[in-house]
Formats: structure tokens, C-alpha cells, sequence
């Protein structure tokens, strides 16, 4: 059995992992970390978790915690971890982190989107970057793995197939996204007050949104040259989901690509993939098809007259973009199905 600590435990990303965990019979949760209610027992932060986590929340230290656990999943604000976490943590256990902190690896991207100095930029070569579908050999022998953003992993995975094979002018690709408010995390923010949210909708981060950076980097990596691109996100009055619609031109040697090329191309980059879902042709992917599940819905669309695809993709952005996708690079990482304990499908209505 592995033995796993779960930091931030009281927050949406921590308590969808503690629920996702539940299912999951080669682990077993022996430590759960808080700050500001460390000293509470969870079920009384949580109700859903009445009589399934009665255990009282812990705020040890770091290096206490890593020495007694195999796994550390840590659903921690940015800039904590970067504080803290050391190469000797490093060798006792596994690190899991969902915040931001060890994404990036040029350490200056920290100053431009962050607004602070990453204290262990060495420690930024060392993790990996953890989009199951593209990094799972390297996951698999990782200590430190640096779950993405919920963002960057609806529009990577919707775009990776036309980057890898060259079909799109690279420098031309937009992004427009929206999210659920659970995105913005727990603690009480005046704009995420119900009366602020309920009935509205609105763009924010313009022009230098933090995830801007991931994204970029994802792609230019995959590309092997760097990429700039315009991304708009928007928060919708829906608890929970990720949408992306991602435009792009096509290369002038594409311009007589056919549906079912492009079709095709999607259909084979993802066919071992258990949790991307390439739609039909032309479908249209919708966040209540995804919602508490670990699916990525991907959809794509030629725009034969503007010579343009439109890619879209859908994801819960607290399960594949968040918990349960640390959980699958747990599962990697620890020689686990990796579906194990994710198989649930979404919940509708």
C-alpha cells in the first residue's frame, strides 16, 4: 500500500482528491494538511464526507510530512511549495504539487506572471511536467511532478495533434476560454461573491493571464520553437468546467486538407488515450458532459472559407484539470492502472 498525505485538504482541489481517493485500494490516506483550519476535523469542513474522513486536519512540517509518506499531494496555494520543498524532501517521497510552482521552467516567467522570485529555480529542471497523455514516461520515474492548469490542459490537448504535425501557422492561434467559479478556489474573494457571478459573464487577465506562459511553453515545446498566442479567459456562473475554443490558420501546404484528414489526425493522435474523448466530426464538446469525471471531450472544425481550424475541448477543471489528474499521474508514477479509481463518469444533470 501506498502511503499518501494530502496538503490543502479543505480546499476544492484537495477535497476532490480525498474523494477520488476513496475509491483507490493500493493507497492509504494517512495524513491531511490545512492552514487556516488545521485542528478541524474534515467532515466538519466538508459535509459530504460525514462518516467517510473524520480525521482532524494536521499543519505539520513539510520535512516531517515527506519523511512518514510514499506520496505527497500537495493542493497548495502558488509560492508555497516554491518556499519550502528541498531535494532531501525529494528523496524520501514522491511530490505531487497542483499549484503552479514547479510548471515553468524558465524561472524568470515566475517574476513576469507570478510576481515573485521562485527561491529554488534548480528545482524547476528537476520536476516534470505532468500532462499524463504526453508525459507519461517521464512521470512514471518523476519525484517531482508539477500538475498543470486546468487551462493549460484543455487547450494543449485540444491543439497538440495540429501543432505536432505541423497543419497550423503557429503564430496565429487564439484562445478563448471560459470557466466554472470553483476555478478561483475556496477562500472568500469579493468578485466570487454569488451576486457579483450569478447572471454575468466576464473576461479577465487580459493580455498576460498567468496560464498564458503554460500554454506557450507546452506548445513550444512540442513545436521545438517558441510560440506566442492570444488567450482570453472568461469566468461563467457554473460552479465547475472548463471550455476552450482554440482558432488557428492553416499552413499555406494544408489549404486542401479535407474534414476527415483532420478528422483522422485527432482520432490516431488519441487512440490509446482512455481519457480523451475525440468526438464525431464537427461535434461540439459541452461541459456537462465532463462534469466529475476525468474525461477531456475534444472536438475539431475546418473552416474551409477562412482556411481556419477551430479546436474545442472540454474538462472538469477540478478532476482532469486538477485532482484527478494528479491522481492519474499517481497512478503512473506507482506502477497503477492508470484509470485506477478515475472510471467514474460525469454526473448529469
Amino acid at each position: 500500500m501506498i502511503k499518501v498525505a494530502v496538503l490543502g485538504a479543505s480546499g476544492y482541489s484537495g477535497a476532490e482528491v480525498l474523494r477520488i481517493l476513496k475509491a483507490h485500494d493500493g493507497i492509504t490516506l494517512h495524513y491531511f494538511g490545512a492552514n487556516t483550519q488545521a485542528g478541524q476535523r474534515i467532515d466538519k469542513s466538508l459535509g459530504h464526507f460525514y462518516k467517510h474522513f473524520d480525521s482532524s486536519m494536521q499543519n505539520l512540517p513539510l520535512e516531517e510530512v515527506c519523511a512518514t509518506s510514499d506520496c505527497v499531494l500537495a493542493a497548495t496555494p502558488h509560492e508555497f511549495l516554491a518556499k519550502i520543498l528541498t531535494k532531501s524532501m525529494l528523496e524520501r517521497c514522491v511530490i505531487i504539487d497542483l499549484s503552479a510552482d514547479f510548471r515553468l521552467k524558465n524561472p524568470k516567467k515566475y517574476e513576469e506572471y507570478y510576481h515573485f522570485t521562485h527561491p529554488h529555480p534548480l528545482l524547476l529542471q528537476d520536476s516534470v511536467y505532468g500532462l499524463s497523455e504526453l508525459y507519461a514516461n517521464e512521470i512514471s520515474i518523476a519525484n517531482l511532478i508539477a500538475n498543470p492548469g486546468c487551462y493549460p490542459t484543455c487547450s494543449t490537448l485540444c491543439i497538440a495533434p495540429l501543432i505536432t504535425h505541423g497543419i497550423i501557422q503557429t503564430q496565429s492561434i487564439i484562445i478563448d476560454a471560459k470557466s466554472g467559479v470553483s476555478g478561483a478556489g475556496r477562500s472568500t474573494k469579493l468578485e466570487n461573491l454569488f451576486c457579483e457571478v450569478h447572471e454575468n459573464v466576464k473576461a479577465y487577465g487580459l493580455l498576460h493571464h498567468r496560464h498564458t506562459a503554460e500554454i506557450e511553453q507546452n506548445l513550444s515545446m512540442l513545436a521545438n520553437h517558441d510560440i506566442t498566442l492570444s488567450f482570453t479567459p472568461h469566468l461563467i456562473p457554473m460552479n465547475r468546467g472548463i471550455l476552450i475554443t482554440a482558432y488557428a490558420q492553416l499552413h499555406s501546404k494544408y489549404d486542401t486538407i479535407t474534414e476527415q484528414e483532420i478528422q483522422s489526425l485527432y482520432e490516431e493522435f488519441y487512440h490509446d488515450k482512455y481519457f480523451v474523448r475525440v468526438l464525431q466530426y464537427g461535434e461540439a464538446p459541452q461541459t456537462h458532459w465532463v462534469k466529475g469525471s476525468n474525461f477531456v471531450d475534444i472536438g475539431v472544425c475546418l473552416d474551409k472559407r477562412n482556411k481556419r481550424v477551430i479546436m474545442m475541448g472540454a474538462l472538469d477543471n477540478l478532476v482532469k484539470g486538477a485532482a484527478g489528474q494528479a491522481i492519474q499521474n499517481l497512478n503512473i508514477r506507482f506502477g497503477f492502472d492508470e484509470q485506477k479509481a478515475l472510471e467514474q463518469l460525469a454526473l448529469f444533470p
